[in-house]
């Protein structure tokens, strides 16, 4: 069997990918709801509603309980993953976006007094809300839990 096939029949990465996949399509959706506007960045960039990382690593640890079971040290693995991932979206990243704003509102501010113009913003989209985070953990409860139904 192929390299590929067997990632393809791999049931604990397509779930992942499959809730990440779905994370990113429905900011698509909440981003042109809000705005009116179509973004790309909204499918591929980080933060927003729901969280993709949180998703994803909600339903690995779902799959990986229905595959291995609750007892397995993958379960254990997955499950400490998922939260170090969740807790760093809504605090360091999170913070480092809101820094991301205040340091663009200085230069923008600043800019024209300075000799070194910077021509580039920082990223200000980087973490997420506490209810972003809980949003794409359902997201990824629900995708692990009903994924042969989904797809």
């Amino acid at each position: 069997m192929s390299f590929f096939q067997e990632i393809f029949k791999n049931e604990i990465l397509n779930i992942s990918i499959c809730s990440w996949f779905l994370a990113q399509v429905i900011k698509v959706f909440i981003n042109l709801l809000l705005t009116k506007e179509f973004s790309f960045e909204r499918f591929i960039g980080a933060g927003g509603m729901p969280s993709s990382h949180s998703s994803t690593v909600s339903a690995l640890v779902i799959a990986i309980a229905r595959v291995e079971g609750v007892s397995s040290s993958l379960f254990g693995i997955s499950f400490v993953l998922a939260s170090i991932v969740m807790y760093d979206a809504m605090g360091v990243r999170r913070a480092a976006g809101e820094q991301a704003k205040v340091i663009n509102l200085f230069v923008e501010k600043h800019d024209e007094n300075s000799d070194y113009p910077i021509d580039k913003k920082l990223k200000e989209f980087l973490g997420h809300t506490p209810i972003e985070v809980i949003g794409g953990a359902i997201l990824g409860i629900l995708v692990g839990s009903f994924y042969p139904i989904i797809v």
